[in-house]
């Protein structure tokens, strides 16, 4: 029997009955990757109890190791446990739909109006608290990645090579795996560090579960069909993207989106705030779709809608088509772009998990790939005080030169440039959320408002 012919393992659950969940999980998805792996161990555990705690931590333990939205991967691990490929589809799809209508309606208003003094001043307002969450997001990575000298060194050597050097974000990403993996082999105790991202207390016993504690027939599969889930991914992922460089060329805008975010999507280790970085680096100064900080309006769209935070992909997307339409409507380049941005962002996350996912428990035990995800872990501290310094730099300063010496080149504001409004906001921004504990809608709500009302007095 094949795994797509097994029957339904639990018997008490069909697919239909678990899509209104999915649904729930996908509405319920705010707050970043911290917030929605909580809202789907609340709901999956400890509500539904479709499975139980040790599995919920072994299928994040290995989200963690791919690249891509930890979170996104999860739901569609987690369908793909409960109901087979079809579960995986319908619980990953189901996580990026929201956002991505979300976001897609934003860039239109954003492209159309947004010039438009309130919508200006609501972006204007965003970017503020955006600081304050990237910053935030330092410090509660930070607090759980940096948990001995090896790490901290790791961290800053990641943030020297990425804001003093501009060394690219793969090479980063790949030079702390190996070095926590090697670190390993080695036997050096400092780089022996149990990974796991607990939910909170014992939990639900697996054995008390829907699922049960074992492994359901159509997770147990056969290398022939590994082989075939992969080709039919590849082949998804893939044949638009050298569609368009045979028919368009390689310097077509949606030829570079096609390529770059299919590069970005396997080398997106550390979650959305790690790679935001490399893609803000890459948009801004190499394709020049769009400006500092429109990607910190992005950024403040992914924010406040449902879905993934790396969703800001589309916008980036949307925006470079938008102004490279050539021929086309700009609002139809854009929309196509913004599609095409997330296909090939998210085919490939599919495909981590349908080809992986069932040979995980060979991964449970192993310490150097433990090590190397806890190394990745640190780097992405450096990587996202990174993004925080950058985003800082353009967004509060309206003068930014590059000074170069070797090879060296670093990004200096001048001062006399501050935008005051701005730092305002920022620093109300930073006291709400650090000092008076706001979460983290709340501070985006303030922050629009007062955008939008500083933008109406200056009217």
């Amino acid at each position: 029997m094949t795994p797509e012919t097994a029957p339904d393992f639990s018997g008490r659950l069909s697919l239909r009955e678990a899509v209104p969940t999915w649904a729930r999980i996908a509405a319920l998805s705010f707050g970043g990757p911290a917030g929605q792996i909580a809202v789907m161990h609340r709901i999956l555990v400890d509500e539904t109890r479709w499975i139980g705690e040790q599995r919920f931590l072994h299928a994040l333990n290995y989200c963690m190791l791919l690249p891509g939205p930890e979170a996104q991967q999860l739901a569609t691990y987690i369908g793909w446990l409960m109901h087979g490929v079809r579960g995986g589809l319908i619980a990953g799809g189901l996580f990026i739909l929201p956002g991505f209508l979300s976001i897609l309606a934003l860039s239109l208003v954003y492209s159309l109006f947004g010039d438009v003094s309130v919508v200006s001043g609501l972006f204007f307002g965003l970017q503020a608290a955006v600081l304050a969450i990237v910053a935030q997001a330092v410090l509660r990575i930070g607090r759980r990645a940096l948990v001995n000298p090896a790490m901290v060194a790791i961290a800053v050597g990641a943030f020297v090579g990425l804001f003093v050097f501009r060394l690219p974000f793969p090479l980063i990403i790949l030079s702390a795996a190996l070095i926590g993996f090697a670190g390993a082999r080695s036997g050096a105790k400092i780089f022996v560090t149990k990974n796991g991202h607990g939910a909170g207390g014992a939990g639900v016993p697996d054995s008390q579960s829907l699922l049960g504690e074992e492994l359901p027939p159509h997770a147990q599969v056969t290398a022939s069909w590994s082989v075939r889930v992969a080709a039919i991914f590849l082949v998804l992922w893939l044949t638009p993207v050298a569609s368009l460089l045979l028919i368009l060329g390689p310097d077509n805008v949606f030829s570079e989106v096609a390529v770059f975010f299919s590069k970005m999507a396997v080398v997106t280790f550390g979650g959305a705030y790690a790679v935001l970085g490399y893609v803000a680096q890459e948009g801004v100064t190499t394709y020049g779709w769009l400006q500092p900080a429109e990607m910190l309006d992005g950024l403040a769209m992914a924010e406040t809608t449902p879905g993934p935070l790396i969703q800001v992909v589309q916008f980036v997307g949307y925006m470079g088509a938008f102004r490279d339409a050539g021929d086309m409507h700009p609002v139809l380049a854009g929309v196509l772009s913004s599609i095409l941005a997330t296909w090939v962002t998210f085919v490939p996350c599919f495909l981590w998990i349908f080809l992986g996912a069932p040979f995980v428990e060979g991964l449970k035990k192993n310490e150097a790939l433990s090590s190397a995800l806890s190394a990745i872990t640190a780097a992405v501290v450096g990587v996202i005080l990174n993004l925080a310094l950058w985003f800082a730099i353009h967004a509060l300063f309206r003068d930014v030169a590059v000074w170069r010496f070797g090879a060296i080149a670093l990004d200096v504001p001048a001062l006399s440039s501050i935008d005051i409004a701005q730092f305002g906001i920022t620093l109300l921004a930073f006291v709400a959320l650090f000092r008076l504990k706001f979460g983290v809608m709340q501070v985006l709500a303030t922050a629009a408002f007062l955008g939008i009302a500083m933008s109406l007095v200056v009217t």
